[in-house]
């Protein structure tokens, strides 16, 4: 099947729900997951604030996922190669060089939280942790789309039930320290909205690494819909993961691994190795979200050209060459530094070759597109 090619015909789950997951499966990343980008920037701004700044993250996602969806879908558009030739023209370069420094920062960031997890858990080199993330990537990435999807889908279930046994055991250790966190501190601290701006649109480029799974679209009105409820379910693990921290606000800013010190704080066994395991299952589900949007753009230049698309040894050397750089920079400059220092530099990046001309060119071609008639039901 071409990249370039609707599937349509999706069930109820690949139309509504599977882009959603997809899209947490790679904002959740190293920094959400380990609570070390919930610690940056929402935690500065207070309880209140930073729950303030994560609502209003949440409705950029939704609003910005929609439209991007519909636009996709539009343009025939399910690689971010041809969803930005499509949009910019020209200009699409410019995005292609961004998505580049994009992925060798955020596969950095995903390479040393694997390797801060595994020398925290089980005592290894912080490089063993970020080899074996880079091994699992490349096995997953290299047998393509269909096994991309299934991965996001169990991932997305462990994931959601391990943070809702989370906020249990949390509520049930020090559920009267959270209490106390949000009663002592009732306005906000900082300005969140600074922080839910700039965590939305460093994050949001996500809606275009996912465009692979959107093939199962019907409509406009799909496609509206999976936008809309894909930024609550990208956000609320990390809205139950930032209401534990503020058990321990303000002092669990500062902390590295915001994970690895609550649940010593509940101590429960084994739920500690559980959450480590789901933390690297989402390590994985984003690192092979970036990798993966790499191949399908490759598979659709090559398929355009008339050749055929890459096979799995193909998709698993090219991953290969990006992890390699990127498990590089992961163990030289460390993942509180990468995630203070790179992220607000792709906010403003994403900002000016993504988001700006999405709202305006591509609402603009929407609305001048009109209404799609409503398919035919067979009967």
């Amino acid at each position: 099947m071409s990249t370039g090619e609707a599937v349509g015909g999706g069930n109820w789950f690949q139309r509504f729900l599977l882009p959603g997951f997809a899209l947490k499966a790679v904002i959740i990343g190293g920094g959400y997951a380990t609570g070390r980008e919930l610690a940056e920037y929402f935690v500065p701004a207070g309880p209140w604030g930073g729950l303030a700044g994560m609502l209003l993250a949440t409705l950029i996602w939704s609003v910005v996922a929609a439209l991007t969806f519909a636009l996709a879908r539009a343009m025939n558009a399910y690689d971010y190669r041809a969803f930005f030739k499509g949009l910019l023209g020209p200009g699409w370069v410019l995005f292609e060089a961004a998505y580049l420094i994009f992925v060798v920062l955020i596969v950095a960031v995903f390479g040393a939280a694997a390797g801060a997890i595994g020398a925290a858990t089980f005592g290894w080199p912080e490089l063993a942790g970020s080899i074996l993330l880079a091994a699992a990537i490349l096995v997953t990435t290299a047998f393509g789309t269909a096994g991309v999807e299934r991965l996001f889908k169990y991932a997305s279930m462990l994931i959601y039930t391990v943070y809702a046994l989370f906020i249990v055991f949390a509520l049930t250790s020090f559920g009267d320290l959270i209490g106390q966190g949000f009663a002592a501190a009732p306005s906000p601290a900082g300005d969140w909205m600074a922080g839910g701006f700039t965590y939305a649109s460093y994050n949001i480029v996500g809606a275009v690494v996912i465009l692979p799974v959107l093939r199962h679209l019907t409509s406009r009105r799909d496609a509206l819909i999976a936008g809309v409820v894909a930024g609550p379910l990208t956000m609320l693990p990390a809205i139950l993961f930032f209401t534990a921290m503020m058990a321990y606000y303000p002092a669990i800013g500062a902390e590295i691994l915001p994970s690895d010190f609550l649940l010593r704080q509940m101590d429960v066994p084994g739920f500690h190795v559980l959450f480590q395991v789901m933390i690297f299952t989402a390590l994985l589900e984003s690192g092979v979200g970036a990798i993966h949007a790499v191949n399908e753009r490759i598979a659709g230049a090559l398929e355009s050209r008339g050749r055929p698309a890459p096979g799995p040894a193909l998709r698993a050397l090219i991953g290969a060459a990006i992890l390699a750089g990127c498990m590089f920079i992961a163990v030289r400059v460390g993942l509180v530094d990468l995630i203070a220092s790179g992220y607000r530099f792709l906010a403003w990046l994403f900002l000016a070759v993504f988001v700006v001309p999405l709202l305006g060119i591509g609402t603009y071609r929407l609305l001048r597109g009109g209404r799609e008639p409503r398919p035919e039901v067979s009967s």
